[in-house]
């Protein structure tokens, strides 16, 4: 019997892929958390899914045998969060934290062949973190209330619940073993004070701004007798960040100030040190006010290495430098001069002979190697991609999380040799399959050249089954930052959400101007001093050529950003009337107002050369405040209420202007945030705001944000 050609038609219409919509986009799930047994055979990794009507989102533990890529979930909470996965060193059980029995998280522990979670912590107050031992016969937890977090262990041959080994007089911040199981080194602060937890105990919780805190320091406990030493003192430095080499022999650390008002510029004073973990005699490895990584010791004991700005001088390129643990104590930068990017995330090869890291490249982020001998480093993954790689010292292979314009981040298993073949990779994770069902509009990087020549580089979007030399209306995101850059990833959150626009037959522009990372130092200092202008430039003369390429409406342009984005479309409403409509996310109006206001004085001090006090006129001469009276665009305006980075009052200061000059405007202040916005809701808000402000001043719909309308798509 022949099928109807009706059904044929139907099922064809069926499987055809179809718009995204606000809500594919908020349940677009995120992995995360990815760690891979010693010998490789098993990957765990969690997945994030949103449940609406709660209004949060819910983890839950996956995991994926590596010999065929197989993946299952592994936990099963519909309310409840898995977190943190870490495989005993024999690979047979894997321990994670849930909060499945109680308000706080607890350790579980679960073989890795099935069967139920056995819950082995009673942490008044939760568990923070874990670690196994390397013999895998212990697991220390940090777990406790507030600042009085303590060590606790759970022992595995006893199967007893983990107990305190040893209460130290103040709470403990963290902690890592030693490489022979004997040890746990941890960091505490030198006092704690009875008086200050009952203050806010009994609701005396006022705030004493840069209220002096006692110093840091390493200390070592005997995990079997419980004995505890202290391997760092004094009162001229605290302990930042502290870290174990491979061999045990060393403790790497970074100090920072204790000077109670020095809090904003105190990342530019950390300094490195190596300490002896036998004797405790250290030797400070850096003397500078530049932020460099945390130092990493190399396997064979030899070697140690970190990432600092180029002769240890603010702002320069990022540099990998090497230099001996012993012997002489000169640093010495290994990546050839002409290689002009910034090394994330360095780590040792097993055989100490070379050092993996990652790095943006244009619009893509990749993976890269050089060795200790130094020299130009070579690449290990290539094309428009992101990829996020991690090396895995006992294995010898990486697994990395990979997107692009087409398909969501997920993890892939891959041999070092494997790494410039994607086809080689093994996928470990598929968070996302309804993606196949998307329409998703064309991503490709566009070029132009700036108004003082220079080449700029962007991505761009092309409307949903877009027609050559047809005109459409032009969206320009910009990035934050500005040292950042927007990259080949998949686009679908409440902070980038092209799709949506290309649904609706827009165009979406993102610029990467001057300031942004991935083209080398010149391009990134270049608006050191000189903040707005030539971005604006860099910006708007893509704007010009998508215009003279026949793609943009030069009649119906629209701009919107977060953050810097948000300072840059300030700058664009006092600067031009091109744009029809803009949207303003946490943007600066004031930078003499906002010096004071923010959590981040050092930054701007270097942008906009020294402090406001000094160079009054020329901060004056960057804020868009200034040449308000010169705005005529309607823009909405976004802000988190408890925002410490670009603080309400500069969105206020925007909005009471517009207000006051007759400029159409809306602001939207969201609860509770600070920065970003982290509640499912408030994202959502944030995305159908914008999008409508648009279609009405660019398309002319009649109305903004009809909230009955939302609340009857998505409140339910």
């Amino acid at each position: 019997m022949k099928t109807p050609f009706v059904l044929l038609m139907a099922a064809t219409l069926a499987a055809a892929p179809r718009p995204m919509t606000f809500m594919d986009v908020m349940h677009m799930r995120t992995v995360a958390g990815g760690t891979l047994s010693n010998d490789a055979n098993w990957f765990a990794y969690t997945i994030s899914n949103l449940d609406w009507k709660a209004g949060k989102r819910f983890t839950d533990v996956w995991l994926t045998a590596t010999a065929t890529g197989v993946s299952r979930q592994f936990t099963f909470t519909s309310s409840k969060n898995e977190t943190a996965p870490a495989f005993s060193p024999d690979g047979q059980t894997l321990a994670f934290l849930s909060d499945r029995e109680g308000a706080s998280n607890q350790l579980f522990l679960m073989p890795v062949g099935g069967g139920e979670a056995r819950r082995v912590s009673d942490v008044p107050g939760g568990v923070a973190s874990f670690a196994y031992s390397k013999d895998g016969n212990r697991i220390a937890l940090l777990g406790g209330r507030g600042e009085e977090k303590q060590i606790y262990l759970y022992e595995a041959s006893s199967q007893e619940d983990a107990k305190v080994r040893k209460r130290h007089t103040a709470g403990v911040i963290a902690m890592h073993w030693s490489p022979d199981s004997k040890t746990l080194f941890f960091t505490a602060p030198d006092s704690l004070s009875p008086a200050e937890k009952r203050r806010m105990d009994l609701k005396f919780d006022v705030r004493i701004v840069d209220q002096p805190k006692p110093p840091t320091h390493v200390w070592a406990l005997d995990a079997v007798e419980g004995v505890e030493r202290r391997l760092t003192g004094g009162a001229d430095f605290t302990v930042r960040d502290f870290g174990v080499s491979p061999n045990g022999e060393w403790i790497v650390l970074q100090s920072g100030p204790v000077d109670r008002h020095d809090t904003d510029i105190a990342t530019r004073k950390r300094e490195a040190w190596l300490v002896n973990a036998s004797s405790g005699k250290r030797q400070r490895l850096t003397n500078n006010t530049v932020s460099e990584s945390l130092p990493k010791v190399s396997p064979d004991g030899k070697w140690v290495a970190m990432t600092a700005p180029d002769k240890f001088q603010y702002f320069n390129r990022s540099r990998i430098f090497l230099r001996l643990t012993e012997g002489p104590g000169e640093w010495k930068s290994i990546l050839s001069d002409k290689w002009d990017h910034d090394p994330e995330r360095i780590a040792w090869a097993v055989d100490s002979r070379r050092l993996y890291f990652e790095t943006g490249i244009g619009a893509s982020d990749h993976a890269f190697t050089v060795p200790v001998e130094g020299g130009q480093p070579a690449p290990l993954t290539t094309g428009d991609r992101v990829v996020n790689p991690t090396y895995h010292p006992a294995s010898g292979k990486f697994f990395l999380t990979s997107s692009d314009s087409e398909h969501p981040a997920d993890y892939f298993l891959a041999a070092p040799e494997a790494l410039a073949s994607p086809a080689r990779w093994t996928r470990l994770s598929d968070a996302n399959p309804q993606v196949k069902d998307f329409q998703l509009g064309k991503t490709e990087t566009v070029r132009w050249k700036s108004t003082d020549g220079s080449q700029v580089e962007g991505i761009l979007v092309y409307p949903l089954d877009y027609q050559t030399g047809r005109r459409v209306p032009l969206l320009v995101q910009i990035h934050g930052g500005p040292a950042s850059a927007t990259t080949m990833g998949f686009a679908a959150s409440h902070s980038r959400y092209d799709h949506l626009y290309a649904a609706a037959g827009y165009a979406v522009l993102h610029p990467n101007y001057r300031g942004s990372t991935n083209y080398g130092e010149k391009f990134k200092t270049a608006i050191v001093g000189n903040y707005f202008p030539q971005a604006f430039d860099d910006i708007m003369t893509g704007v010009d050529e998508l215009i003279r390429r026949g793609l943009a409406d030069p009649d119906k342009l629209g701009l919107f950003g977060w953050s810097a984005g948000g300072h840059w479309s300030n700058w664009a409403l006092t600067h031009t009337n091109r744009f029809k409509a803009i949207s303003s996310g946490a943007g600066a109006m004031n930078w003499v107002s906002m010096y004071a206001q923010n959590d981040s004085q050092a930054n701007r001090e270097h942008y906009f050369a020294g402090t406001p006090y000094d160079n009054f006129d020329h901060w004056m001469e960057m804020s868009p405040i200034k040449y308000i009276k010169n705005a005529k665009t309607p823009t909405l305006i976004h802000v988190g209420h408890d925002d410490l980075r670009v603080p309400r009052p500069q969105s206020e200061e925007l909005h009471m202007a517009l207000k006051k000059l007759g400029i159409p405007t809306e602001f939207i202040v969201y609860p509770r945030m600070g920065h970003g916005l982290t509640e499912p809701r408030y994202q959502m808000v944030k995305m159908v705001s914008e999008f409508r402000w648009f279609e009405k001043w660019i398309k002319g719909k009649e109305k903004w944000l009809d909230w009955q309308e939302l609340v009857d798509t998505v409140g339910n």
